[in-house]
């Protein structure tokens, strides 16, 4: 399986559900998503700033990162950037994949 990072950001709307319902709710909501198409959630953080939450969720396919990443923002409650992330041990792999690669000169 796959790492995707999802970068949420609260509507209104969604703030508003925060708000009434807490943290543990909407962990448990982005966790059944994730869980409904053979994924799992590693981890969820809150944050305050430019971004409002970051989740981190093992997935069989980028169909399935997208169907989350629909299914939160179709929620109307958060926007959401989805994105691949890879592990060390993946980025050793990638390096070994073409050893013989120069780039081109300038």
């Amino acid at each position: 399986m796959a790492k995707y990072l999802f970068i949420g950001n609260y509507t209104a709307e969604g703030a508003k559900g925060l708000l009434k319902g807490g943290g543990t709710v909407r962990r448990e909501a982005i966790r059944q998503a994730v869980e409904s198409v053979g994924g799992t959630m590693e981890s969820i953080y809150w944050a305050f700033g430019a971004d409002d939450a970051y989740i981190v969720a093992d997935l069989p396919s980028h169909a399935a990162a997208a169907s989350v990443s629909l299914k939160i923002s179709g929620s109307g409650s958060a926007g959401v950037r989805t994105m691949p992330i890879i592990t060390a041990e993946d980025l050793d792999a990638a390096s070994k994949l073409s050893p013989d690669y120069q780039p081109p000169s300038a």
